[in-house]
């Protein structure tokens, strides 16, 4: 691949149970060393109350950038194989987890599959994905929405914190 086949892509990362911050920081490392790929950037990490299923404890959360070569879907099958070898588990949607990574961006490409939706479809609407994303690029777009950065007031009462 030349380096025109490169892209920047974005990953949310998060988890609330077991030990969060090791099993984000493992994830981290472990996408990092994906082939073709390699993390340029790295937001801090934010504790965020759960959204949707709220009986459950709060999250940390994460927002990593990547420059890779992997096609969207191959991105996907190692993003889910990490999320495996931490222990998650669905249960039912908006459960609690050891391991979440969602592909949030994959350039400015819009993808609608069974298997992958991209920009993911609510990422617009949860400070946990905005707050860390735009603290990586403060003018990033979502594909067919407009800029991030318009969407956080209406994510103002969704209690979420920097915690390093």
């Amino acid at each position: 691949m030349t380096v025109a086949d490169r892209v920047v892509a974005y990953i949310g990362l998060g988890a609330n149970i077991g030990e969060p911050r090791r099993q984000l920081q493992a994830a981290l490392q472990e996408i990092g060393a994906l082939p073709k790929t390699r993390i340029t950037k790295t937001s801090g990490f934010y504790r965020s109350a759960p959204v949707g299923h709220l009986d459950q404890p709060e999250f940390l959360n994460a927002v990593a950038e990547l420059d890779t070569e992997l096609s969207p879907g191959a991105l996907l099958e190692n993003l889910q194989e990490i999320e495996k070898s931490h222990g998650r588990e669905r249960p039912f949607a908006g459960a609690p987890r050891t391991l979440d990574l969602d592909l949030l961006l994959y350039g400015n490409e819009t993808i609608a599959s069974a298997r992958l939706t991209v920009p993911h479809p609510r990422m617009h609407e949860r400070a946990f994905v905005l707050k860390p994303l735009l603290e990586l690029d403060s003018v990033i777009s979502v594909p067919g929405k407009g800029l991030a950065n318009t969407f956080l007031s209406a994510c103002s009462s969704q209690k979420i914190e920097r915690i390093d």
